[in-house]
């Protein structure tokens, strides 16, 4: 596996601890690393990323702007956020830009590498906590809508509420006992009926509708 990591963190220390973390992964390599993302456009284009690393809190143009910003550009890159930030508008507000997954700083050091794994292979890693936010606010917030408001099939749910733990394609196949096209054709699908461009998009969607639970 080639993985070409592009990182956006303010933090030059925890920036620099990133490359070097990263480095060490076999077929992973760090095609850019910067303090803020201004310059995303011309990033994209000329460095080739496979993921990228998006701190929340950045001078000039923020983490959120910024995953709009790539959206606007390229609907299928995969966006990992990184931040200190676990408050429920924040969580929500980065997976409706269109991020794939959101992952603490504190489990940089255990979670990091596998949460870009999965985030490649389709899946929307989270942090425990993260999670647990969700959840618990989909509770207190109650139902909005039904799937037969989007005319969303029982299967499509059942494909939403599995990537919504963070599972990937595969293990969605796996955990349905259906074939990998059949999750690529289910997915399409929900992007159609829900009207959004990414599996991010999608998830927070159905979590903020209360589609799935």
């Amino acid at each position: 596996m080639n993985v070409n990591v592009l990182i956006y963190e303010d933090n030059e220390s925890l920036r620099n601890s990133l490359v070097t973390l990263l480095s060490r992964e076999k077929g992973f390599h760090i095609v850019g690393d910067y303090s803020e993302c201004t310059d995303l456009e011309n990033h994209l284009y000329h460095l080739d990323p496979s993921v990228i690393l998006m701190d929340l809190d950045l001078p000039e143009t923020n983490g959120i702007d910024g995953v709009k910003k790539i959206r606007a550009i390229n609907t299928t890159i995969p966006v990992l956020i990184l931040t200190v930030f676990d408050d429920t508008s924040s969580v929500y507000d980065a997976l409706y830009a269109g991020a794939n997954g959101y992952l603490l700083k504190k489990y940089i050091s255990t979670r990091l590498v596998t949460s870009i794994k999965d985030v490649l292979e389709g899946g929307s890693p989270m942090s425990p906590a993260i999670a647990r936010l969700i959840i618990d606010s989909i509770k207190q917030k109650g139902p909005k809508k039904t799937a037969l408001d989007y005319n969303l099939t029982s299967r499509e749910i059942d494909v939403l509420v599995s990537l919504a733990k963070g599972n990937s394609y595969k293990m969605v196949a796996d955990d349905l006992t259906i074939s990998l096209d059949t999750v690529r054709t289910h997915i399409k699908h929900v992007y159609e009926k829900l009207h959004v461009q990414s599996q991010g998009e999608a998830i927070s969607k159905a979590l903020r509708e209360g589609l799935i639970n």
